[in-house]
């Protein structure tokens, strides 16, 4: 069923196509004239990966594995995973890594300061980038040979270097207590690829939905949480970033979005909690750029406490799961 939507399948394909799972795919009438008939029919893509035990093995001492997602880019996905990270660092008793499986666009290193950094190999694994003592990071931008290098892969390679992150990086001794992973927008092949991955860690503590408050950005988040559904994965609640807009010098607050009860009635509809409402400032715009942390630069703003609210919240989310 190649390039169709999820409501192009047809009635009578098997259960979870365009997946594989089934022990019907490639055998029905429905997969006629896909290009992927004959793979599916051969019982080939049912196998076990092996990388999926080895997986689940190599993160056995994380604690908590947090999903980052949203449906539309630019809703400011990977500020909230970055700040939440900080957020949760600031605890000197926790250990906290961020992986970056936005393939193509790699903005972690920019936001936490440390684009210039390389990852260096050893014979435990990659060495992952540390910000602080108690945080570290992981990205392709790591990799990139110069900060305007496109990434031009296609999804076998994008699979191979999300297992390759899972498998080989090293995140120290002892145990880590949260893997926040940041995802590219959308549900395609970097989240498949993840989740497939991270289906049998125990650690997999769920996800984060991060939206903005107008409806053109709910109706992708609908499409996120479909996915979710799909996947079986847990959702822990819902962030809406961009909330209102609080001006830096007058700190009077100003709505930028049309403000409806679409966010509410979307965690009611499906029973999600609203974790957050965040504010668009200026000085988490400018920390991101220049890499500085709001919490040292800024810490008595109250954005900087809205932050830390939420890493409280997912805290107790993860201990009561």
């Amino acid at each position: 069923m190649d390039n169709q939507t999820e409501n192009d399948v047809p009635s009578d394909a098997p259960h979870a196509c365009p997946g594989t799972s089934s022990a019907d795919a490639g055998q029905v009438s429905a997969c006629a004239g896909c290009p992927n008939q004959a793979i599916c029919s051969s019982g080939e893509t049912r196998r076990v990966d092996p990388a999926i035990v080895e997986i689940g093995q190599r993160l056995s001492s994380v604690k908590h594995i947090i999903l980052v997602l949203s449906g539309k880019g630019g809703v400011g996905k990977t500020t909230v995973a970055v700040m939440l990270a900080r957020a949760l660092a600031r605890n000197p008793q926790l250990r906290i890594a961020l992986l970056d499986i936005d393939i193509c666009g790699p903005s972690i290193p920019r936001a936490l300061g440390v684009e210039n950094e390389q990852v260096h190999s050893s014979g435990s694994g990659w060495s992952p980038v540390y910000i602080t003592e108690n945080l570290s990071a992981m990205s392709v931008g790591f990799l990139l040979t110069s900060l305007e290098q496109a990434v031009i892969w296609k999804g076998p390679r994008k699979d191979h270097m999300i297992k390759q992150f899972l498998l080989d990086v090293d995140w120290g001794e002892g145990e880590l207590d949260y893997l926040i992973v940041d995802t590219p927008p959308g549900t395609s092949d970097e989240h498949l690829s993840v989740v497939n991955y991270l289906k049998h860690v125990s650690s997999l503590s769920g996800c984060i939905l991060v939206t903005t408050p107008q409806e053109i950005s709910l109706q992708d988040v609908r499409k996120e949480i479909s996915f979710v559904k799909q996947t079986n994965l847990n959702v822990l609640g819902i962030v809406e970033n961009m909330s209102i807009f609080k001006c830096g010098k007058c700190h009077k607050e100003s709505q930028i979005f049309p403000k409806n009860n679409g966010i509410q009635l979307l965690c009611e509809t499906n029973h999600y909690d609203l974790l957050s409402s965040i504010p668009i400032d200026p000085f988490i715009a400018k920390c991101c750029d220049d890499g500085e942390d709001l919490f040292e630069i800024y810490p008595d703003s109250s954005t900087a406490k809205v932050y830390l609210d939420l890493a409280e919240k997912i805290q107790a989310k993860c201990q009561s799961k």
